[in-house]
């Protein structure tokens, strides 16, 4: 087992780049990558990174030479002989070749287009813009490089001794979270935090005490990478991003109503079983499943991501109640700023009545809350969204406002488009 204070003081991490291949990212933007490769490949995107924590000033925090690096490294990287073989034809959710070939020919030559990249008033202003196949693979990384260099600046601070204690303290702090979920029964949990993660090499070791201190609870990880080294299941299913681009295409206001049911018909063109599940905050829950077809009470589950998780559940269980579905019989998956306190209360309070699951994101990954001084490690809310398609802004009306974004204008469109009312805004740690 790779020990990580040893490695970040001898090297100071130059051994370590922080994305280290371009399966170095999570699954679920490889199977959107497809959809969109298929369905709108021409479409123009801009993707930017939002810090949503704006006391954290990244840009006097972190070096733009060393962020420059970072970024160029990436745009350096191509698929391995090895990863190319795992996509092709490794079983993903019960299906070979999950992966087309056309696909698959067009990104073992792709490589990740450049970036933008200013600093204004404490903050990194970076974006990425191009075709929306190419600029929405920059997400995972760019937030990786930033949230580790963030990371990085804190540790290079520190001594041999102080970091040797600092990740004998951490370890701790997570196998105390393992051994309270490990006695729950029929509990399913995967590693969702990819993104906001501490490091490659520690979010590599919470996968391992997963594997051996869950068992069969631990169900896999969003990271592709990590999922074909361990040999574990690779988890992600589709994101806001899909809705968001489709919405700011749409030519009038008829066309904007029907984009997020647009985006799951041709999502289940392509894909059944446990992959077809329901993201459907992006412009309200409530107002989603009041619109909704009668098809997609069809569908395996929802995925709840924002606002009161109890809430969401129970009006996805009424929902399908009322459309003659079984909801013991569907999955439901929590994955908003999850914690060990989270993850049991809400099994305990679902289990029976859906089939409860859970993606434990940064506070599995980046929970080094109250170990250096300041808190200095504290985990923060750093984004990377698509901002606008085809030249018209996107915009996303979250069942938590504080995740809401959008020049005002077009919140209000969407607002009326969507007959969305006002939702109770809830503090945004990650």
């Amino acid at each position: 087992m790779v020990d990580i204070a040893t490695r970040v003081w001898n090297h100071k991490w130059k051994i370590d780049p922080i994305v280290r291949s371009m399966i170095d990212t999570d699954f679920y933007k490889l199977l959107m990558c497809q959809s969109v490769f298929r369905n709108k490949p021409d479409a123009n995107v801009t993707f930017s990174l939002i810090n949503r924590t704006k006391q954290i000033r990244l840009a006097e925090q972190i070096d733009e030479g060393e962020l420059r690096e970072h970024l160029d490294y990436v745009r350096s990287l191509s698929l391995t002989r090895g990863e190319s073989t795992w996509l092709r034809g490794n079983t993903f959710y019960g299906k070979r070749q999950m992966f087309r070939p056309d696909f698959m020919e067009w990104f073992e030559q792709m490589r990740l287009p450049d970036y933008n990249l200013e600093k204004r008033d404490g903050q990194y202003e970076l974006t990425f813009e191009g075709k929306w196949p190419e600029v929405m693979l920059w997400e995972i990384p760019a937030l990786t490089i930033l949230m580790e260099l963030r990371g990085r600046a804190v540790l290079n601070r520190m001594e041999k001794f102080e970091l040797q204690v600092l990740y004998a303290r951490a370890t701790t702090k997570l196998w105390e979270k393992v051994e309270r979920l490990r006695e729950v029964p029929e509990l399913r949990i995967a590693d969702f935090g990819t993104r906001r993660r501490h490091s490659f090499l520690w979010q590599d070791w919470c996968n391992q005490a997963l594997i051996e201190g869950l068992g069969e609870s631990f169900i896999g990880t969003s990271n592709c990478l990590i999922a074909m080294r361990r040999e574990v299941e690779a988890i992600g299913t589709n994101a806001h991003e899909l809705p968001m681009v489709y919405a700011a295409l749409a030519e009038n206001d008829a066309e904007l109503a029907r984009a997020p049911y647009r985006v799951l018909e041709d999502w289940q063109e392509e894909h059944e079983g446990n992959l077809r599940i329901i993201l459907p905050d992006t412009y309200g829950t409530d107002e989603f499943l009041a619109r909704a077809p009668d098809w997609l009470a069809g569908w395996t589950g929802i995925r709840i991501d924002s606002g009161d998780p109890v809430a969401g559940a129970e009006a996805a269980i009424a929902w399908w109640k009322a459309r003659g579905e079984d909801p013991t019989k569907k999955l439901v998956i929590f994955s908003d700023g999850l914690d060990v306190d989270d993850i049991l209360a809400l099994h305990d309070r679902f289990h029976g009545r859906v089939r409860a699951s859970f993606g434990w994101g940064t506070l599995l990954t980046n929970d080094f809350r109250g170990l250096v001084p300041n808190d200095a490690l504290r985990p923060f809310s750093l984004v990377c969204k698509a901002v606008s398609a085809g030249g018209r802004p996107t915009v996303k009306l979250s069942d938590n406002p504080n995740k809401s974004m959008g020049p005002a204008a077009e919140i209000e469109r969407y607002k009326r488009v969507f007959s969305v009312g006002e939702k109770t805004p809830i503090d945004v740690m990650v």
